[in-house]
């Protein structure tokens, strides 16, 4: 599994899970699809982010990743949404989000 990163305009980060490293035209729909978004070429991203908690699929994903395969575009297992915040002290709600510190390859692990 190989997770990419996109900065939206908004500045929002969306991260997308792919059984494979998405190449130049997966890249280049995804940028579209995510409404002008910019690839991240880290593995990683440094800072704190707001997003869904890692053992929980959200509704938002199940729908991307449909949207993504209504494009042809295959091997893509979930997509989630994370926003950035000044420091790990700002408000969340802990029922269905987390702090991360930084964003890995491994945010949707659980173990």
């Amino acid at each position: 599994m190989s997770i990419s990163f996109f900065r939206t305009p908004g500045g929002s980060v969306i991260a997308t899970e792919a059984d494979h490293r998405l190449n130049a035209e997966e890249i280049e729909k995804l940028c579209w699809l995510y409404g002008g978004a910019t690839v991240e070429t880290e593995d990683g991203l440094k800072g704190c982010f707001v997003g869904p908690r890692r053992e929980m699929i959200t509704p938002w994903s199940t729908n991307a990743v449909e949207i993504t395969q209504n494009m042809s575009l295959s091997g893509i297992s979930r997509i989630e949404e994370y926003f950035p915040v000044e420091d790990e002290h700002v408000g969340h709600d802990p029922m269905l989000q987390r702090m991360y510190k930084g964003l890995d390859q491994d945010i949707f692990t659980v173990d």
